[in-house]
């Protein structure tokens, strides 16, 4: 069933045909274990390349998706509520393994890759690059890059318009409403929510509950996202002057101890609190793990927190968005070619445009049937900008490539120049 909802891997495998353009692609990865998982990596197995994989957070693994991965021949380290002992442990097991070593790592929050540079430094003599899709991870990428330390190339996919535009807005503005609605059955009209942050995974939250009736408030430090969110009509708050009157606590920063222990003290009965980012660090749980609390595992990934007077909060495992369902399009760049405009860089570096845009123009063409991509083919950047929109793309001098050469670089075809309107609005 998720193979016809990934239209993007699907085609990915039928532009195949058969060959295997990733033979000899060693893939060590660290994501959510979903069923969109399952389809990346039977894609990546199918274009010839040999996996093995762990969770990248503890409790999103969807154990029976683990266990058929394992029955067709993937090495699959991860289940449901792993321990952080566990957690690591899957990960050392994942790339410690004797007469196999990766070439490619496939990151989510950069976990893995730490352990490797942390655990198995000469690993890195092999690896080819890596792909990094969290905020947090990027982060950790950049901070290893101003070190010194990145020793080989980082995608930073985090920042592709795929993510941003798509994954952190889209899919969470589904995924807030669902996961709590099936972990609370609670109504959302009325209800008084405070968001942490207003990136892109914080303004899909904001819309959806904002859509739901709900009244939404907003904590953010960075000034134009606090100013976006003002202009989207939400009010922007200090998280102490709200903490005491909110039905919902909702973090999306990517950061750590965005809620403390003294927010959680201050929460009125019955709050319920959770996790949309990343890193399960935003929330300092590890705080309410005391003798004075009681823990109440009411239901699966609902655990109600009580105190001594009696108060309760509900807590909540992550209900994060599921994983994209395009990363095999960022390792098959490394075996098609153009390796070197990976090795010229020593930063993280975002997706060109062209693959970022791919797995839209597969998507919009599922979706819209009865629709063609327009005659002019895909409008991208002249000199492989990265860039996130139109008024980028077209200041910096642009092309278009023709429907004949199916609308990427790698499809061998003619070039067609831009109209003369696009060349007015670019300048040139």
């Amino acid at each position: 069933m998720y193979t016809e909802k990934m239209p993007a891997l699907m085609a990915l495998r039928k532009r195949a045909q058969g060959e295997k353009p990733l033979a000899g692609a060693k893939i060590v990865g660290c994501t959510h274990i979903t069923a969109q998982t399952a389809v990346l990596m039977e894609t990546l197995g199918a274009l010839g390349a040999q996996c093995r994989w762990a969770a990248c957070n503890i409790y999103s693994t969807l154990n029976e998706v683990a266990a058929a991965l394992a029955e067709n021949g993937f090495p699959v380290f991860a289940w449901k509520g792993e321990s952080e002992d566990d957690f690591w442990w899957c990960i050392d097991r994942c790339v410690n393994v004797e007469g196999w070593q990766p070439n490619m790592i496939l990151d989510d929050g950069g976990d893995l890759t730490h352990w490797i540079y942390k655990k198995y430094p000469n690993m890195f003599k092999k690896i080819k690059g890596i792909v990094e899709e969290s905020v947090t991870g990027v982060h950790r990428l950049y901070q290893l890059s101003k070190a010194g330390k990145l020793c080989v190339p980082a995608m930073n996919v985090n920042d592709s318009v795929t993510k941003q535009k798509f994954d952190n807005l889209y899919c969470c503005r589904e995924s807030i409403l669902d996961g709590l609605k099936r972990t609370t059955d609670m109504m959302f009209g009325g209800k008084q929510v405070v968001v942490c942050g207003y990136g892109e995974v914080g303004k899909g939250c904001c819309a959806a509950l904002k859509a739901m009736g709900s009244i939404v408030y907003v904590t953010e430090i960075d000034p134009i996202c606090a100013l976006q969110a003002c202009m989207d009509g939400f009010r922007l708050v200090k998280l102490n002057e709200v903490i005491r009157q909110v039905d919902i606590v909702i973090t999306c920063t990517g950061n750590k101890n965005v809620v403390m222990r003294e927010h959680l003290d201050r929460m009125k009965n019955g709050c319920i609190v959770c996790n949309m980012g990343h890193s399960n660090t935003e929330i300092d749980v590890a705080s309410l793990r005391t003798p004075e609390l009681t823990w109440e595992r009411v239901r699966s990934q609902v655990d109600h927190v009580i105190w001594p007077d009696g108060k309760r909060i509900v807590l909540l495992a992550e209900v994060s968005e599921p994983l994209r369902s395009t990363e095999g399009l960022r390792v098959v760049p490394w075996l098609e070619g153009w390796a070197g405009f990976w090795d010229a860089k020593e930063d993280p570096f975002l997706m060109p445009t062209w693959e970022g845009s791919r797995p839209e123009v597969g998507h919009w063409e599922s979706i819209r049937a009865d629709s063609k991509i327009p005659a002019t083919g895909s409008l991208l950047g002249g000199r492989g900008h990265s860039g996130r929109g139109l008024p980028e793309l077209l200041g910096g001098g642009c092309f278009l490539l023709s429907p004949e050469s199916g609308g990427f670089p790698w499809a061998s075809g003619r070039v067609k120049k831009a109209s003369p309107r696009l060349r007015r609005a670019s300048g040139s």
